[in-house]
């Protein structure tokens, strides 16, 4: 048996801003969807789709899992996550192989923006 990452899905409540946020931020195009769901992606795409499943309650506290967004500029990076809606949480941490800023969604799912040197 060969089991394969196919998706990770995102709980919110106004699932077209938050999925256009995300679209707008990795450059990835709505795929077949169910109604009132947003799938990014298509099936057997090498990476694995995005999923936004509408939810009635918004989200409480700190999510368990989180995304890693790999950008070439921090600081544009930043930028362009506050442009599209999202926000900087102010949590930065420099290491040696690189800097990594949570960042958050415009519905609070808090992810990671990384730049590698």
């Amino acid at each position: 048996m060969t089991n394969r990452w196919v998706g990770v899905t995102i709980d919110c409540v106004d699932v077209k801003r938050v999925a256009g946020f995300w679209s707008a931020l990795l450059d990835r195009p709505e795929g077949p969807s169910n109604p009132g769901w947003v799938y990014l992606g298509h099936p057997g795409d090498p990476q694995p789709r995005l999923v936004f499943q509408p939810v009635t309650e918004p989200k409480h506290g700190k999510v368990r899992l989180h995304l890693d967004v790999a950008v070439d500029d921090i600081d544009r990076g930043i930028a362009q996550v506050i442009a599209l809606g999202g926000r900087c949480t102010g949590e930065r941490h420099d290491y040696d192989e690189g800097v990594v800023v949570v960042m958050a969604d415009p519905e609070e799912h808090e992810f990671c923006l990384v730049q590698y040197y």
